[in-house]
Order: structure tokens, then sequence, then C-alpha cells
């Protein structure tokens, strides 16, 4: 309970960046925060011994990533206006490929073998996946990557 707990006061800063300021800024406090926010989920699902607690952590990690990817391509003109900080935007990925096994992995060992251990494994995987697919679209996005995400055509 105390470390859901405080992943989830660790994402109030990043939910307030996300809500707040510039385009560049929040576009990467969105992708933190739905990564914080799955884990604070599962954590909490654990601390109250409810494993069906866990559906909403495996609707994040399938609909936070998909929401960053909305919001890159609504606002790809601001983001290759005003692109992200390089470095901030690998710090935010790696710290969120970082405390996914952190949270993850003990869980796993806490639930046994199982379903709930799949489903742990399953939601811990989308979440790095979803940390990484995003934090390429917005480097994409911003002229960083090889392509922008309408193909580099110019149609909305």
């Amino acid at each position: 309970m105390a470390a859901g707990t405080a992943v989830l006061l660790c994402g109030v800063p990043a939910g307030w960046a996300a809500a707040t300021g510039p385009v560049r800024r929040r576009v990467i406090a969105q992708n933190a925060t739905t990564t914080l926010l799955g884990l604070a989920v599962l954590l909490l699902a654990q601390g109250f011994a409810r494993p069906a607690y866990q559906d909403p952590a495996l609707l994040l990690a399938v609909l936070g990533p998909a929401g960053t990817l909305l919001y890159v391509r609504l606002l790809a003109d601001a983001l290759a206006a005003g692109p992200p900080p390089g470095r901030a935007l690998r710090a935010v990925t790696w710290c969120t490929y970082a405390a996914v096994p952190l949270v993850v992995v003990p869980l796993c060992v806490a639930a046994g073998p199982g379903r709930a251990l799949a489903k742990l494994l399953v939601i811990g995987g989308l979440l790095a996946l979803g940390s990484w697919v995003a934090g390429r679209a917005v480097t994409a996005a911003s002229g960083g990557g090889r392509g922008a995400p309408g193909g580099g055509t110019g149609d909305v």
C-alpha cells in the first residue's frame, strides 16, 4: 500500500506538467503519467489483495500510449515548432523503463505462478512497449526521427 501511494504521489507532478505549460512539456509528462498511474494501480491492487483491480492498469497500459499518439498527431505542428528537449525525453523514457521492472518483478514474485502472474507480465510489457512507442512518436513529430507521423507529406 505504501509503495502504491508513493508511486501515485510521484505521478502528481507529472500529471500537473501534463495539464499545464507548453506542448513540448505536456507530451512528455502525459506519457510518464500514464506509466506511473498504471504502476500505482498494480501496486494498490496487490495491497488490497484484489487481482481484479489489475484491469484498470491493463486499460491504462493499452489506452495511455494511444492517447499520447493521438496527442502527438493532433499537435505535430506545435511539436515541430517547439520540440521537446531530447535529453528530457530520453530521461523520462528511461525512467519509465526502469520503473516498470522495479514494480512488476516484485509483484510477480508476490503473485506466484498462475493467471495473475501472466497478467502482470502482460501489463508490464505493455507499459514498457507503450512508453517506447510514444517516445518514438514524439521524436518523429518533433523532427528528430526519420519521418513525421503523417508520413511527411503535409496532409492532415
